[in-house]
């Protein structure tokens, strides 16, 4: 069965590959290269655990890790190749722009200044890794779509975020994780070296503190999920908010997907996020029954965990509160090790020293729960403030490029950006978020494309 289900998952992957390599080539369009990334992210980790499963190669795997970064790198190329004039492009930056080139380049600094335990290969892997959303960001800058195309990235948005509650629901009923048949612990094991954790022999990461299932769906674990539906509620919210009614019920079931799969994944940190957005989100379109609605439903979690909830459901979400539930205070530690880090060495103590990614060993790692102290161990205290600069601005220029613009589906992206980068705020004080890949590269995409349309003035404004 794990071969069937690695022939079908892996002949859709290299179709998609292939046809996004076609049309770059032989149509010019280097720009389509994020279809495939938004068709193949959600599925990545799947498509790697199924991969391994079935062939036992690494090599194999490999060679599927990579697809997302040749594909980038090859829309950069062909980027460049159909440029007529390339010696005469303009560089017009904005202060996005400006912010991420700083970013990136004190990070290009850490990858050879000699600081640091970590070895040369291991921080060139996380420069790669801090690099590949900034190119992303660099050709959405560079994008111009027609209506249509971006219909159809939105539609491709709201298919997965369906697609993922459908699988949730699948495992609700059997009572048991995807992963658990996609060979998820056998791939961290064989691949990373990283041993099965937790009563159901994934990680820690699939149950709560209550020993009950939390789901991924075909996401990577629960937090990605939980992360990943602020896409998919956003983007159904502004389309259902700008579309005629008649035409609306997509978007109803579009979000109500993405909050059942919230609630699946069972994130607490991602539950407060999703409140946070609404609240945001309420705000920008001065709704105000959104915010009653949003206020009327936390009121109800609050009265039903006092009154109504079991023992061990109320005193789990009083231990969340007060910091004393064991997750929350894994999370605090790790904060108190990375400030103290911080403190002790205000300058960065160097590339892949915190964090969870594949290139960060325990050995070495300083905190990692944190995305925010993450970068500021790492890149010190300035590395931190430009990319909490580059988030505040993002999320601001964005959503003035949705109020100015008079591109309607330019609006729909660029609203979107500024409220997936509002609901993942949270989430990133308590995550390696930026590891998702999915909802971090197509955000970042999103406010690129909302960048490149900052301050003009496009007269197609077409109802959809």
């Amino acid at each position: 069965m794990a071969i069937i289900f690695f022939i079908v998952i892996a002949l859709a992957v290299i179709v998609g590959f292939f046809w996004t390599i076609q049309v770059m080539v032989f149509k010019g369009k280097w720009s389509y290269f994020i279809f495939f990334l938004a068709l193949f992210l959600p599925i990545y980790i799947t498509t790697l655990s199924l991969t391994y499963q079935a062939t036992q190669s690494a090599e194999l795997v490999m060679l599927f890790q990579l697809l997302k970064d040749v594909v980038v790198i090859l829309a950069v190329i062909f980027f460049i190749l159909y440029q007529r004039k390339m010696a005469q492009y303009e560089f017009k930056l904005k202060l996005v722009d400006i912010l991420f080139l700083l970013f990136l380049t004190l990070a290009f600094l850490f990858l050879f200044l000699p600081v640091g335990e970590s070895n040369f290969v291991s921080k060139g892997i996380y420069f790669k890794n801090m690099l590949m959303p900034a190119l992303v960001y660099f050709l959405a800058r560079n994008t111009d779509f027609k209506d249509l195309e971006v219909k159809r990235l939105f539609q491709i948005i709201f298919l997965v975020a369906i697609l993922a509650l459908g699988f949730n629901v699948l495992e609700g009923v059997l009572n048991t994780h995807l992963q658990s048949y996609t060979g998820y612990a056998l791939f961290n094991h064989g691949i990373y070296d990283i041993e099965p954790t937790g009563n159901f022999g994934l990680s820690w990461t699939f149950e709560t503190q209550l020993v009950t299932k939390r789901f991924a769906s075909f996401f990577s674990d629960p937090l990605e999920l939980a992360s990943s539906v602020m896409m998919g509620f956003s983007a159904g919210l502004i389309w259902f908010l700008t579309s005629k009614k008649e035409v609306s019920l997509l978007y109803i079931l579009v979000m109500l997907c993405s909050i059942g799969s919230l609630f699946y994944s069972s994130s607490r940190a991602a539950l407060a996020a999703f409140f946070i957005m609404l609240f945001f989100l309420a705000l920008v379109f001065r709704l105000y029954k959104l915010l009653f609605v949003g206020f009327v439903a936390f009121m109800g979690l609050v009265i039903f965990a006092v009154f109504f909830a079991t023992d061990e459901l109320y005193y789990y979400v009083l231990d969340t509160l007060t910091f004393e539930n064991a997750s929350s205070v894994g999370h605090v530690v790790e904060w108190l090790i990375a400030i103290d880090s911080m403190i002790a060495k205000p300058l960065g103590i160097g590339l892949a020293m915190s964090g969870n990614l594949g290139s960060v060993t325990d050995e070495v790692r300083v905190g990692g729960e944190n995305q925010f102290l993450i970068y500021g161990v790492q890149l010190g205290v300035l590395g931190m403030l430009l990319y909490i600069l580059l988030l505040i601005f993002a999320i601001f220029k964005s959503l003035k490029v949705f109020r100015t613009t008079n591109n309607l589906m330019t609006a729909r992206i660029a609203f979107t950006a500024a409220a997936v980068k509002v609901g993942l705020l949270l989430p990133l004080f308590t995550a390696n978020a930026d590891l998702y890949a999915y909802v971090s590269w197509i955000s970042w995409w999103m406010v690129g494309y909302a960048m490149n349309h900052y301050e003009q003035k496009d007269e197609s404004y077409v109802e959809a």
